[in-house]
């Protein structure tokens, strides 16, 4: 027998963020999420997001054993952008029963319903920074901490309640190059003497401070197009600055200005926390801080946070200048590839970045669609 539960204790809310790493606790691709970011993530009282977002969580249980878990996710202020009456879902997990499935998946919809919404989309999470994208293609490889993982029968499952594609990204792992690339480093140079840009190398946080808000500013311009996309608001602003200073390694911060000295793009690489947090099952304490600042000093793969360039700025070689410096620094550490977040699959302009370097296509991640 299968009964669906909706939360509404903060108990039941800790057996809805440990259900993935029950279910994946043997799977040796799957890299469990932050466990204390993700309970501060659903918390109304703590996310700003849900300053335009409200949310559902629902368990789901067979013969009394928990066997899965979906969030139903109304984004007011991305309706509103793009004129639409969709209700996401995201934090989906469940073993492989389709009733199982097809239950958690009513429960969404109905609510949706109730609201006067018409179709459901996802996996989508509160923003662009949220995981997003079902795992449809490199299922054997390693996720991590910014990415969804799931099995195969997932994609079956949607597939057969009639979701369809809305939206593909793939994720590329970029290996190193043995010595500086001529073509990157000749247009970094000619970039720099045309325009006068360059490239600001901070040490501190101090020395970072003056650049934190202008940098998110040109962050919700340069990706407002994207799919699914809402801009940050300040609370948002400030919630993601106190959770990646914690991440940076100054060494992989790049903040590109003019020669006026305006902040006009900016890229973050995190060294990979992959063995870090595997190790501690997403838990910081009492050992997975140590294990995590440990993984930032001592690193052979970076992943690409973030890359944002003001749109008035864009096809002027700012993006080159910040991959001649995060060569410079990746050959200076003996990183052996980068591994980028989801790209969507019609962003030529981003895909067109890797031409020059060897690359390897290892993920692809699909957000579905159905219309009730």
């Amino acid at each position: 027998m299968i009964t669906i539960k909706e939360i509404t204790k903060r108990k039941d809310l800790r057996k809805f963020v440990d259900f993935p790493n029950k279910l994946y606790q043997d799977n040796q691709y799957y890299i469990p999420c932050f466990y204390a970011d993700e309970l501060k993530m659903l918390n109304p009282k703590k996310n700003p997001a849900y300053q335009y977002c409200e949310t559902r969580f629902f368990l789901a249980y067979k013969n009394q054993k928990l066997v899965g878990r979906i969030c139903g996710l109304i984004n007011h202020a991305y309706n509103e952008k793009k004129n639409v009456k969709q209700i996401r879902f995201t934090r989906f997990d469940v073993i492989d029963d389709i009733e199982v499935t097809k239950q958690l998946f009513s429960q969404v919809i109905v609510w949706g319903q109730e609201r006067g919404l018409n179709e459901i989309v996802g996996p989508l999470g509160f923003s662009d920074l949220d995981k997003q994208g079902l795992l449809v293609e490199g299922f054997e490889e390693e996720s991590n901490t910014i990415t969804l993982y799931n099995y195969p029968y997932y994609m079956k499952h949607l597939e057969s309640l009639g979701f369809n594609k809305d939206a593909d990204w793939v994720e590329y792992q970029v290996f190193t190059p043995a010595s500086m690339n001529e073509r990157i480093n000749k247009i970094a140079n000619l970039i720099t003497r045309r325009y006068g840009y360059k490239v600001v190398k901070v040490k501190s946080k101090q020395e970072l401070k003056p650049y934190v808000y202008k940098a998110f500013e040109i962050y919700n311009e340069a990706f407002d197009p994207l799919y699914g996309m809402v801009p940050l608001n300040k609370a948002q602003i400030d919630d993601t600055v106190k959770q990646f200073i914690a991440l940076v390694n100054f060494e992989y911060l790049y903040l590109v200005t003019t020669k006026e000295e305006e902040l006009i793009g900016f890229g973050l690489l995190v060294p990979s926390l992959n063995k870090a947090t595997k190790k501690s099952n997403g838990r910081l304490f009492p050992l997975g801080l140590f294990r995590v600042l440990k993984a930032l000093k001592t690193h052979e793969v970076l992943d690409m946070y973030l890359v944002a360039v003001k749109p008035e700025y864009h096809n002027l070689g700012v993006n080159a200048l910040i991959l001649c410096e995060g060569i410079k620094s990746a050959i200076k550490h003996g990183v052996k590839f980068a591994e980028t977040g989801p790209e969507l699959e019609n962003n030529d302009q981003v895909r067109a970045q890797w031409k020059d370097f060897e690359t390897r296509l290892h993920r692809r991640r699909r957000c579905y669609i159905l219309k009730f």
